[in-house]
């Protein structure tokens, strides 16, 4: 096994040297026989990385952890975690493993992270592998989200090890490699404050806000504005799942980032019937992530870190919890100021009158009556803003409530152009999804490549592709599971 990378791979250990506490350092496991199957070329020329490079047996030693430059330090991240609300206090990278930090061609500094690269001490008894089906799903459904504007950690490539996984049944093993701004979460923050090392949680803090939200640095009280912007970008960053549809599945608290980015596409999938108790996991039977609860339950999660501020804030416990809770009070409205300005951008709706307003919430409360196709239904809106309304009023569901609700909308003169650049033609629809992981499972990449090809490039509608618009069928369930 080769341990050392191409001169050209020149990866940072700015983490593993400032937090030392929180990581392990580790190797990943072998990989019996690596085979490239995806690689992002235009998200590796933006790190600065050579595709050509990259698709050599030293390339793809690096993309699996086998072959690590010189001066990394490859380590597993230690965090805790509320999974389903009930505490972890040590979960960590039980099959992932931080390489180090990229600087990209812009100056931003960005992780290079791998899953499925073997187990880790905090693998709690499980193999540390991954399978191809779920790290394919992770590529496709992160760069969809990427496409459709939407904050997300990025795939950088799926390699098949070559080795088989255990799991329901047997099946091939893959290593995903993917980059984020950092792998920073809630559950690093209360990790570090379950040691009881204050000056271990005051360099996390001082960490994550020269690395994310360098401004708090300069305000007052600096945790308090770590806290604060990180609440304005979960705000944005769940506004935008809800106005695309998208359901996480499992918004624990180490699924949460600091940054404000996706993070760990396990049983996530795209809502297409209108509906706020939407659940695909097989895990979520109560529906505490379901569509709806989602901007409720991110709330939940930053009381969390909330919670693990609270000795940076003030010396006075009582006077800290007076301010954290304040202040965390103020989520529902960051949340709705973004959900309804995304809702405006929808409906074609330059202004912020009452009026658009109106228009904003009347429309929400009608689509959960009528359950129309979410994405279906705005693209529609569009060609209606063109001045062709055939299309929304042909849709199932559409009654005479959403048609006094379409004049009164045509009415104030929606914009068309901005509705095209806000509702896309294509998602990761969940049944095409899943046939196109199948068929990778069994060796066949086309269709992955395929659907790959059109939900990069979702706003922008192409003949031929009628079929990649259409929900599943009635009859057809779908459940999504962990892949772990």
């Amino acid at each position: 096994m080769s341990t050392t990378a191409p001169t050209s791979h020149v990866l940072g250990d700015r983490y593993a040297r400032e937090l030392p506490e929180l990581v392990v350092p580790w190797r990943a496991a072998g990989v019996p026989t690596p085979t490239l199957l995806l690689l992002n070329e235009p998200l590796a020329g933006e790190l600065g990385l050579d595709p050509e490079e990259l698709r050599t047996p030293e390339g793809m030693g690096l993309l699996v952890g086998t072959t690590v430059p010189d001066g990394a330090t490859p380590v597993a991240m230690a965090y805790a975690g509320h999974q389903f609300g009930s505490y972890s206090p040590r979960l960590g990278d039980g099959r992932a493993l931080l390489l180090g930090e990229l600087t990209d061609t812009s100056g931003a500094v960005r992780d290079l992270h791998l899953k499925g690269s073997g187990p880790t001490p905090f693998a709690r008894g499980g193999d540390g592998l991954a399978a191809v089906g779920p790290m394919l799903r992770e590529y496709v459904v992160s760069e969809a989200m990427h496409a459709l504007g939407v904050p997300t950690t990025r795939s950088l490539a799926v390699v098949a090890t070559g080795a088989t996984v255990r799991r329901e049944t047997l099946l091939p093993g893959a290593v995903l490699a993917r980059i984020a701004a950092s792998h920073l979460r809630v559950g690093t923050f209360q990790y570090a404050r379950a040691t009881g090392d204050l000056e271990l949680l005051r360099r996390l803090a001082d960490h994550a806000i020269a690395r994310h939200h360098p401004r708090a640095a300069t305000a007052d009280d600096p945790y308090l504005a770590l806290l604060e912007a990180v609440m304005d970008s979960q705000a944005s960053l769940v506004a935008r799942w809800m106005l695309v549809g998208f359901v996480h599945g499992v918004m624990n608290t180490d699924n949460m980032t600091i940054s404000g980015e996706t993070i760990d596409y396990g049983p996530c999938a795209f809502m297409e019937a209108v509906d706020p108790d939407t659940v695909f996991s097989s895990i979520d039977a109560r529906g505490r992530y379901a569509y709806g609860n989602q901007p409720v339950i991110a709330q939940w999660n930053l009381a969390r870190l909330a919670e693990a501020l609270l000795p940076l804030v003030h010396t006075d416990e009582e006077e800290a919890v007076r301010v954290l809770t304040d202040l965390v009070n103020t989520f529902p409205a960051r949340y709705s100021a973004a959900w309804t300005a995304g809702m405006r951008a929808k409906l074609g709706l330059s202004g912020d009158d009452d009026g658009a307003d109106r228009l904003v919430a009347d429309l929400a409360a009608l689509l959960v009556a009528a359950r129309p196709d979410h994405t279906t239904f705005f693209r529609a809106l569009t060609s209606a803003a063109q001045g062709d309304p055939a299309a929304v009023r042909e849709l199932p569901g559409f009654d005479a409530r959403l048609a006094r609700w379409l004049e009164q909308w045509r009415a104030v003169d929606p914009d068309p152009a901005l509705m095209e650049r806000h509702n896309p033609v294509y998602i990761p629809r969940n049944h095409l999804l899943e046939e196109a992981l199948d068929a990778a499972t069994a060796g066949d990449l086309g269709p992955v490549r395929e659907l790959l090809d059109v939900v990069t490039r979702p706003y922008e509608e192409r003949p031929g592709l009628e079929r990649y618009t259409l929900p599943a069928p009635p009859e057809t369930p779908f459940v999504t599971y962990c892949g772990t």
